[in-house]
């Protein structure tokens, strides 16, 4: 889907499909399940790609009556370092933010590459990682990996996308990015590929 589809799915009745063959209202009731729960759903979608979407519940506390297999218990390592996390997309930067600030992180957004590398220029001594969507309007991440590096050639940056990272993301990571987060955001690889490139040499 592109980008205008996008910003309207979750609304209810509105479909790309012809009249009497879609009612609009599948995604918009799933939106309303999520909501009604606590959670939290993205979307991801390249034309021509695929689309990816991901649903999030908060943990239940209790268990009590459930048996539990007998498993190594996941670990996720947290910090505390300032991380500048950098998405058009509002949710997404939201439930990013949402992530690593549960995992003890400072977290600073910004909407596009421009903001991006005006808040880098004036905080790049406190930020010790940036996540970077790759696909953005305007100052896309291509471009703002460029200029953050500009700005600070040592600076460690992350970037954010839905496609491989062995696809179009290829090329800029071999031009400075130092690791891949994939979106929708993974909680466990993000957070493995946050500490992973903050404790790089």
């Amino acid at each position: 889907m592109n980008r205008k589809t996008l910003e309207h799915i979750f609304e209810p009745f509105y479909t790309t499909k012809e009249t009497g063959k879609g009612t609009g209202l599948g995604l918009a009731t799933v939106y309303g399940i999520v909501k009604s729960h606590n959670g939290q759903i993205t979307c991801y979608s390249e034309p021509d790609e695929g689309t990816t979407f991901k649903i999030y519940f908060p943990a239940i506390k209790s268990m009590d009556k459930v048996v539990r297999p007998q498993t190594e218990p996941t670990v996720f390592r947290g910090g505390t370092e300032t991380i500048l996390l950098v998405d058009d997309e509002e949710p997404i930067r939201i439930l990013g933010a949402e992530i690593l600030e549960e995992f003890g992180y400072t977290v600073l957004t910004a909407a596009n590459g421009e903001s991006a590398l005006q808040l880098y220029q004036e905080e790049h001594q406190k930020i010790a990682l940036v996540i970077l969507d790759l696909i953005m309007p305007g100052m896309g991440g291509k471009r703002c990996l460029v200029e953050l590096l500009k700005v600070n050639p040592e600076a460690r940056v992350a970037i954010a996308s839905g496609y491989s990272p062995d696809g179009p993301t290829r090329e800029i990571l071999k031009n400075g990015a130092k690791g891949f987060v994939s979106k929708p955001y993974d909680i466990r690889q993000m957070l493995n590929v946050v500490r992973e490139v903050l404790e790089q040499d």
